[in-house]
Order: C-alpha cells, then sequence, then structure tokens
C-alpha cells in the first residue's frame, strides 16, 4: 500500500484550501490541461461549490464523475449534472460516463466510501478486482439503494488509481472504522483492495 496521510477533523473550507493547492501545481507543471476524478454523493458537492470559486484555471480542467447513475442528466441523481451545474460555469470541462469511453490519468483522484466499504459504485457484490482489464464498467447494485434504485456506470479500480494523488473525504465513525480496518489488513472490502493496490501517495480527510 503506498503511503497514507491522515487529517482529522478537516472542515470543508480546510480540504477545498488543499485541492486548490493540489490542482494549481499540477497545473503549473503542465503547459496543457489536467482531469480530476471527483466522488459523488452527499459529502462532496458543499466541498465543491467552495472550490468553484477559488482562483484556478478552469478552462485547462476536465472533470469526470468517478460513478454515476444511469439517468438523464436533469435526474437529481445525475453526478455529471450536479457536477456540470457548479463546474461549467467557471469554465471547467465536465465528462459525461458513457460505455466505450477512456477516462485519462488524473491529476487528482477524489473518493469517497460507503459504510459497506464501496468506493465509486464498485458495491461488494461486483467483486472488482484490482487487475480488473476495463477501465469503466456497467453495473448493478444488490441490493440497490432504496434512495437511488439505478444501474451504474462506474471507473474500475485500475482507472482510480491511474492518478498522481489519491483523497478520501470520510465523515462518520462508522465509516472510519471500516476505512481503519481497510488500512490494518482487516477486510477484504473495495476500499480494501483499492488501498492495496494503490501506488500514488493516498491522503484521507476524516
Amino acid at each position: 500500500m503506498a503511503p497514507l496521510t491522515m487529517i482529522e477533523h478537516a472542515c470543508d473550507d480546510a480540504i477545498a484550501d488543499w485541492i486548490e493547492r493540489q490542482l494549481a501545481s499540477a497545473l503549473a507543471a503542465t503547459p496543457g490541461g489536467i482531469a480530476i476524478c471527483v466522488p459523488g454523493g452527499s459529502t462532496p458537492f458543499p466541498i465543491l461549490a467552495k472550490l468553484a470559486h477559488r482562483p484556478l484555471d478552469w478552462g485547462r480542467i476536465a472533470v469526470w464523475p468517478g460513478d454515476d447513475r444511469i439517468v438523464t442528466e436533469d435526474s437529481r441523481h445525475s453526478n455529471a449534472g450536479r457536477i456540470r451545474a457548479l463546474l461549467e460555469p467557471v469554465g471547467a470541462r465536465v465528462m459525461a460516463l458513457a460505455e466505450g469511453l477512456t477516462p485519462p490519468h488524473f491529476a487528482l483522484t477524489w473518493l469517497g466510501m460507503g459504510g459497506d466499504g464501496h468506493i465509486a459504485s464498485l458495491f461488494p457484490n461486483t467483486d472488482p478486482q484490482a487487475d480488473d482489464p476495463l477501465p469503466l464498467r456497467h453495473l448493478t447494485p444488490d441490493p440497490l439503494p432504496p434512495e437511488a434504485p439505478f444501474d451504474r456506470l462506474t471507473l474500475t479500480i485500475p482507472a482510480l488509481l491511474d492518478s498522481d494523488a489519491l483523497i478520501f473525504v470520510i465523515r462518520g465513525a462508522d465509516k472510519r472504522a471500516v476505512f481503519d480496518a481497510a488500512v490494518a489488513g482487516e477486510h477484504d472490502l473495495t476500499v480494501a483492495r483499492l488501498l492495496g493496490a494503490a501506488q500514488a501517495s493516498v491522503v484521507c480527510f476524516a
């Protein structure tokens, strides 16, 4: 597993500050554009809203969701639609996941985690593999989450790990316990498989 840095009790502003510095450094290191991967769910969008007001060269940043529900972008369940509403007005190019689309190398992959240890839409029932030959998969969670009962498109573990840096934002004692157990090698849930295969540095805000 790659080196892990835990940052305790980080507020949304502090996380946005850290991401801003990371993206500014990545932009300064290349004359072209960069790509980043961001999660859906309730935790990231307040942070993304703060990040949208930061003085970054958004026109050089392509933003990919790590996963999405197979719904139209005008649905409240669409990660791409919600990301687009926040970041396209400041100039970012927001990508929508589609079968056959190949994700790029990311300057930053930002990940969340479910209470069952899933990352993106790589739920335990889908048996995600660290050596998956495909970068993108169409999957059906089982059981389907009642708040979002849809099939998913999701980047696979290798696609998520194709990144210069990885960050997690983990909120809640229950999720923290699952994450800590993954770091300790105490289970084989998706988060443990991803961390075990990670080569880039990992930062976890908790």
